[in-house]
């Protein structure tokens, strides 16, 4: 079966937030946490690269390796979800994400940080798909309805991506192809102030 995974072409991305406002809209995610970003390096430099981040639901994920009740598992389509009513509000999860996609609600000492909240591909949690006891913990089962994380279906550039891991691999070899390898190959430069001949 195929494995899902995100990718962001940074040379798109305009750092609209349109990903992380229409995430945070669809499961009601509660105040104070995000379960995508976007992250902007060299902000107003030449060079300037935008990247949107979340749980990137790793092939072999270090934050199901650390968590010592299991809340975090992997289903057989490679989506990371986490099951809520096990979390102890460890954190080990937390330190070990390079992307830092687990949350707390509160950043306080051991055990008294809250139920983690991480992305979940929109796949929803452990309940049954499309109950109200998974949207009022997870947010909305998109992947059970047949549909895209909303995530990469609201994005106007398709810079976000998702899908079947090769499908997305495949598609972001043809745009290198198409605009060229190395930086400055093509992009704003280029599109809007060509150099003069």
């Amino acid at each position: 079966m195929a494995r899902v995974k995100f990718l962001c072409d940074t040379d798109r991305c305009i750092e609209c937030n349109a990903c992380s406002t229409s995430c945070k809209n669809e499961h009601e995610v509660p105040w104070g946490m995000v379960r995508r970003r976007v992250v902007t390096i060299n902000d107003g430099q030449p060079g300037e690269k935008s990247i949107a981040i979340s749980c990137m639901h790793c092939t072999d994920a270090p934050c199901v390796a650390v968590c010592p009740t299991s809340t975090l598992y992997q289903t057989d389509i490679g989506v990371v979800l986490h099951d809520k009513d096990n979390c102890i509000g460890c954190g080990y999860c937390f330190y070990a994400c390079p992307f830092g996609a687990p949350q707390f609600p509160r950043a306080t000492l051991f055990g008294s940080r809250g139920i983690m909240d991480k992305c979940t591909y929109c796949a929803g949690g452990p309940e049954e798909n499309g109950s109200e006891a998974e949207f009022k913990k997870y947010g909305r089962n998109r992947i059970a309805e047949g549909k895209l994380p909303i995530c990469a279906e609201v994005c106007s550039t398709r810079a976000l991506l998702a899908g079947d891991g090769e499908v997305i691999g495949e598609i972001y070899r043809e745009r290198v192809l198409s605009r060229g390898f190395g930086s400055g190959a093509w992009g704003w430069k280029t599109a809007y102030y060509p150099e003069e001949a």
